[in-house]
């Protein structure tokens, strides 16, 4: 026996621990390819595990060979590429000698009333609320018509940073999507950073990592950004190019709901382009309305 943990837990139950949990994971189930051909081991190799928790192999090995401790941001990956529940990655700290804070589950979001009146309110400034992640709980018709028909997404997915990186109209709709997806990208590593244990906002992160190798890379690079101002440029199909400023409003009753609005200089051709914009979404919700002949 290689020597103890604390508590006097071998570090070999650790690694048996590991072993036995991606020996139940398949390759499609973590998102990696299929390649076809046999496997000598039943679920995940070593190296792959490795892969999608971004550490070497030979640490990794080490890990289940029992030579070595692992930090806790490892065994928070570790917990969450094996998809760990609760108890499991309770049960994972306790073998690494690790002190770990129960995740607290929060309640799904439900936009403040306050926010939905001035939503409601907006006719001609497209807005919409966002909560943590960057779930979108509200949205005005304006919005719809400017970015998405946000209604038509299972709520689930009704995410702004998954929206950019999974729908392919996105990347058309921003004239410079790498720079506006890096900013997402930022925001959402700061919102990490508030609530590292949130197993949504790490469901979407593993996801997005395994889907898309640019935010892979991105949250690779550890930049941050808040939900402040900001100018960005939209090849809209309908209206064609519009330059928005959007600014950011915080709800006094819960600092995790943000009121995005994007406006235009009065008698700019942006503000013009919204005017018929707001037209035309008018026109489509009534041409959709039931007929009450």
């Amino acid at each position: 026996m290689l020597g103890s943990m604390t508590g006097n837990v071998p570090l070999n139950e650790l690694g048996e621990f590991l072993k036995k949990r991606r020996s139940e994971l398949s390759p499609r189930t973590v998102g990696l390819p299929e390649t076809g051909g046999p496997r000598r081991v039943a679920g995940l190799r070593r190296e792959e595990v490795a892969q999608l928790a971004s550490i070497s192999t030979d640490y990794y090995t080490r890990l289940e060979q029992g030579r070595m401790q692992a930090s806790t941001p490892v065994l928070d990956t570790l917990a969450r590429v094996l998809h760990l529940d609760d108890d499991e990655r309770g049960y994972l700290f306790q073998l690494a000698g690790k002190t770990t804070t129960r995740t607290r589950r929060r309640g799904r979001q439900k936009v403040q009333p306050q926010l939905q009146r001035v939503l409601d309110d907006l006719t001609a400034t497209p807005a919409i609320v966002q909560g943590r992640r960057g779930d979108i709980l509200a949205w005005n018709a304006l919005a719809a018509a400017l970015v998405t028909d946000f209604s038509r997404i299972p709520e689930k997915h009704r995410n702004y940073p998954r929206i950019q990186f999974t729908d392919p109209a996105m990347r058309t709709l921003y004239a410079d999507w790498e720079a506006s997806a890096q900013i997402s990208v930022a925001q959402l590593r700061m919102e990490a950073a508030k609530y590292p244990e949130d197993p949504r906002l790490i469901e979407l992160v593993g996801e997005l990592s395994t889907r898309d190798e640019q935010f892979a890379r991105w949250w690779g690079d550890h930049r941050v950004a808040a939900r402040t101002v900001g100018t960005k440029t939209l090849n809209h199909p309908v209206v064609g190019e519009l330059v928005l400023d959007w600014d950011t409003l915080t709800a006094n009753t819960d600092p995790d709901q943000h009121l995005t609005v994007w406006t235009a200089a009065p008698g700019s051709p942006t503000h013009e382009r919204l005017r018929i914009l707001a037209s035309w979404a008018a026109d489509q919700n009534l041409a959709a309305s039931p007929s009450l002949t």
